[in-house]
């Protein structure tokens, strides 16, 4: 974390209210909470238990206003230009230090060797375990200090986040929400190339499982969607031609039964604090606000090593 680059060190106080602008991105949140899916309630919780929540709050009327004009999200790097008081917008930047190659090459291992994660993110969803898969590789998917953080602005105002970084970090919450993979390209693997790898080390590839030249696994385009279903339908009926057709009425009284004895008792499932953190809602701000949760996060792991 540094101090703004740019200003001329004034008092920013003395600069009245932001210009108004039209055309820029203004949140779609207009009232409460910013941010809808879990990774990008996440990622602002993560930001509060920084001590930035009372901060943060500054820019989000700056957020819903309309006041950041562009939002540019890089591996690595995150650009913003905020229209605050002066006749020129500031240029902002927050930059975290993208992952490695040689990291994404073990996530991505792991990532494909279990088919639950490689379903999702190829319907373009993140799972919330994809979280501790980040972790468990020694690669935290959120930053773990504000250190983690290099933020600047070209405001006068020395305070960081000042509203302007803090716009910007709504924006981009929402921008997580709008298309997950942001995220994931901010930490260095972009969607095309993380999808490409995992239909490769699953085999699914354009020339089919293995490399052996075979149709490809995966449609590439619509109309090869609905001629794989179109053929998968078809063969399925080939393979139940000919086999014995059981009238409904002599199965109709046996149609509710389970196929197999069900156990008296269902087993249970032991579940990690994790799970059922995922599960509240925000905490009010009297109880400490949503970054509770990621204080509870953090004290539930250190009782769990010792």
């Amino acid at each position: 974390m540094t101090r703004p680059v740019g200003g001329d060190g004034g008092r920013f106080a003395d600069f009245g209210r932001p210009r108004r602008v039209d055309g820029g991105l203004r949140a779609r949140s207009t009232r409460g909470a910013i941010g809808t899916s879990w990774w990008s309630r996440r990622f602002l919780e993560v930001l509060e238990s920084f001590a930035l929540g009372t901060r943060l709050t500054r820019g989000r009327s700056y957020a819903r206003a309309g006041q950041v004009l562009t939002l540019d999200v890089a591996p690595g790097l995150v650009t913003a230009s905020v229209q605050g008081s002066r006749p020129r917008p500031y240029p902002v930047r927050i930059a975290l230090t993208p992952f490695p190659a040689e990291l994404w090459t073990r996530v991505e291992t792991e990532l494909a060797g279990q088919a639950f994660f490689s379903a999702r993110l190829l319907a373009g969803d993140l799972p919330a375990e994809l979280e501790e898969l980040f972790a468990a590789a020694d690669a935290p998917l959120f930053p773990a200090t504000v250190e983690e953080l290099d933020q600047r602005c070209g405001c006068p105002d020395f305070a960081v986040p000042c509203k302007h970084l803090a716009a910007t970090f709504y924006l981009l919450a929402e921008a997580f929400d709008a298309d997950p993979f942001q995220l994931l390209h901010w930490r260095g693997r972009g969607r095309a190339e993380l999808l490409d790898r995992l239909r490769t080390l699953r085999g699914t590839g354009p020339t089919g499982p293995a490399g052996d030249g075979g149709p490809t696994a995966r449609p590439t385009s619509p109309v090869d969607g609905v001629e794989a279903a179109v053929s998968r339908v078809a063969g399925a009926g080939r393979a139940t031609a000919g086999l014995p057709v059981t009238p409904l009425a002599e199965t109709v009284e046996r149609f509710w039964l389970p196929p197999v004895p069900l156990p008296d008792r269902p087993p249970s499932l032991a579940t990690e604090p994790e799970l059922l953190l995922r599960q509240l809602g925000p905490p009010a701000p009297a109880i400490g606000g949503p970054g509770l949760v990621e204080r509870l996060r953090r004290a539930y792991r250190d009782l769990g090593r010792s």
